[in-house]
């Protein structure tokens, strides 16, 4: 009798203790954080800022996949059709994360229910920049630039349905004046553009702005958010510069394939949101233009709601679809 208690009791210890087991176990082999843009690019260049730390918290190697393409969409939909077991997680944007369900009928996931929140990891304005050859210094000059010559400016952005599409179109709709789109992969790419002369403007991420600006190669103008940026404090906002109240800001979120357990994404959430706290880390995100933020799962989900529902009047009143 005494035998069988026993092996009943080991038997039920064992039992409880596997899930703990499973747990503790994780990691157990390098994790991968897909980048839906190219590199160079600023969810590139925030999960390089945090892979190291990351890595040596979670005593594996942190693998960077860069899946470029569709403006972001490409390689979000991978991690959305990625195993949910832990190993794969994806650093997204405004665009493939929220956006992109408004205007695209036929986008092959849902990120409100194929993808799981993770944590908001860190905002930045975009900047307007614009080529030399516009021979404008200011916003002013800039807009009446493209209203003098309707159509012979092109301006560049980070993909259609991106925060950098939307806001020129927002301005564009609001000033009445027009430019051509053209989209290109990633921020650094869109910038290259306006040094190659293929597109007159652009207004995206600092990171792959300032650069050329101080080097006399661009001249950055404004940015789109509601307040200057302590990270470029000497730019304008839209509206101080005159303009409509045009508000925009760029954001990155990490995000894991949905139904991956709850206690890996919050594990992962701890640590991230603990290496955004570190001074290293700030002074890193602050010398690539971006400013971290950290957040629960639970306010990440709240926040994507929150931009949908702020962004889809936007995104219907100007008319873009990907039809």
């Amino acid at each position: 009798m005494m035998h069988r208690r026993l092996l009943l009791l080991a038997t039920l210890l064992s039992t409880l203790a596997t899930p703990l087991l499973a747990q503790t176990a994780w990691p157990g082999k390098p994790v991968r954080i897909v980048v839906p843009y190219a590199p160079g690019s600023s969810p590139d260049v925030l999960v390089r800022i945090l892979s190291d730390k990351l890595g040596q918290r979670l005593g594996q190697a942190i693998v960077v996949d860069n899946r470029p393409g569709a403006g972001g969409n490409n390689g979000t939909d991978h991690v959305a059709k990625a195993a949910p077991d832990g190993y794969t997680f994806l650093v997204s944007t405004n665009g493939p994360l929220v956006y992109s369900t408004v205007f695209n009928s036929k986008l092959p996931y849902d990120p409100f229910k194929d993808l799981a929140p993770v944590t908001l990891a860190g905002g930045q304005p975009n900047v307007c920049a614009v080529s030399n050859s516009m021979n404008v210094t200011d916003v002013k000059g800039w807009i009446a630039a493209m209203k003098k010559d309707p159509g012979k400016f092109n301006y560049s952005s980070t993909g259609i349905g991106s925060m950098s599409h939307l806001s020129v179109e927002i301005l564009k709709l609001k000033t009445n004046s027009f430019a051509v789109h053209l989209p290109y992969a990633s921020s650094p790419a869109a910038i290259m553009a306006i040094l190659q002369g293929d597109v007159q403007f652009a207004c995206v991420p600092p990171v792959a702005v300032m650069p050329q600006a101080k080097a006399g190669k661009i001249r950055a103008i404004a940015v789109t958010t509601a307040t200057r940026s302590a990270l470029v404090p000497d730019l304008p906002t839209l509206k101080e510069a005159g303009l409509p109240d045009i508000q925009a800001l760029a954001w990155m979120a990490i995000m894991a394939p949905a139904r991956t357990p709850p206690e890996i994404i919050n594990r992962m959430n701890r640590e991230i949101v603990a290496i955004l706290k570190e001074p290293e880390t700030q002074r890193k995100m602050a010398n690539s233009y971006m400013e971290p933020i950290g957040s629960t799962p639970e306010e990440l989900g709240k926040w994507m709601i929150e931009e949908r529902e702020r962004w889809a009047p936007v995104i219907r009143h100007v008319g873009l679809t990907a039809d």
